[in-house]
């Protein structure tokens, strides 16, 4: 019987995948020496570490654009990077790219977001003096806060994980400040947009924020009247322009769709006035559990800070913070501000 080993997994991938893909036995490797796995190359590996930690199963109660939402189909962090880890494998078959890699990528590219989704990435900005970006956070996870010593992963997942954010940039811009070193992680960098412009749309037509008449008709008439048409022809322009080349390109045409409908995500829902209310107090929260923090470190588990070690306490309350669920945070919130019973 043959067994579809490590080694002949890695034969495949040198006979199989494009030339501009990332082997898995070309990886730059640890930065702590491991044996290989037998079974599993070194991107599956990288890939089983992020599914079994204890950040990743946290993203599941972390919000994706609704603060609390009454009802069980809004997403979250982890249904957000679900959907990120298909489009881009999608993307990455076609394109004879290296999938496993790029799903390592995508389910590890949110594990940094802090509670209450970007709101609480400002707060964290506004109050450290080091400055909070939730792609830097999602390094620190795994290269340091997750498992004892961090989970050890390959160079180029924690490349596509640093490079992943757009950081307000257009799709595809020229002048963009994180470019990942592989092809696989430029997939996971749209991908991840992809996702959430349309299944923020889908949200915030639940949420009746928006109507199906108030989306721009111009991108809509090019991309698709529906989440699954817009996702299946943008996955299909990136493709169709990318094919054996070493970047990834889009149509001119689909690029501008894409990225006014977007743009225009981020005027009417994002920062919607009906959300703002609570997107305040949820700044005001994050902040004021930053400050309690400082002010009494001892109520800090001793993990974090031993993990920031000479770094400083303000370092080691950010870990704290930005690893919170929303539930968490709310709860924490409540002990130490709330005034409770008299027992």
């Amino acid at each position: 019987m043959d067994i579809f080993d490590r080694r002949a997994q890695e034969e495949w991938e040198k006979k199989n995948l494009s030339p501009f893909a990332t082997l898995s036995v070309a990886t730059r490797g640890r930065e702590r020496k491991e044996l290989s796995c037998p079974l599993r190359t070194e991107f599956q590996r990288d890939r089983d570490r992020i599914i079994h930690s204890k950040a990743f199963r946290r993203l599941k109660h972390k919000t994706q654009v609704f603060i609390a939402p009454f009802g069980d189909h809004y997403r979250t962090r982890l249904t957000h990077t679900l959907e990120v880890s298909q489009i881009a494998r999608t993307i990455a078959r076609a394109l004879r790219l290296n999938e496993d890699l790029t799903e390592a990528i995508a389910l590890g590219h949110d594990l940094g977001h802090t509670p209450f989704g970007h709101i609480g990435e400002e707060a964290l900005n506004s109050v450290y003096k080091g400055g909070f970006a939730h792609n830097e956070q999602s390094l620190r996870v795994v290269e340091k806060l997750e498992g004892e010593r961090g989970l050890n992963l390959t160079w180029e997942v924690r490349d596509g994980i640093l490079n992943h954010s757009q950081e307000g940039e257009k799709i595809l811009s020229e002048n963009a400040k994180n470019v990942p070193a592989t092809l696989e992680g430029e997939v996971v960098k749209i991908a991840d947009p992809l996702a959430y412009v349309n299944h923020d749309i889908d949200d915030a037509l639940r949420a009746k924020i928006i109507r199906e008449r108030d989306l721009p008709r111009e991108p809509i008439k090019i991309l698709g009247e529906t989440s699954r048409e817009r996702i299946a022809s943008i996955v299909k322009d990136v493709v169709t322009n990318s094919w054996d080349k070493p970047h990834l390109q889009m149509s001119p045409l689909v690029l501008e769709a894409f990225n006014e409908l977007r743009d225009f995500m981020y005027r009417r829902v994002y920062k919607a006035e009906v959300l703002l209310k609570e997107v305040r107090k949820a700044f005001q929260l994050v902040c004021s559990l930053y400050n309690f923090y400082l002010q009494n470190p001892h109520l800090i588990p001793d993990y974090f800070r031993e993990n920031a070690g000479k770094e400083s306490i303000e370092r080691a309350v950010v870990d704290y913070i930005a690893g919170m669920t929303d539930r968490y945070a709310l709860n924490e919130y409540e002990r130490y501000f709330i005034p409770g019973e008299w027992a």
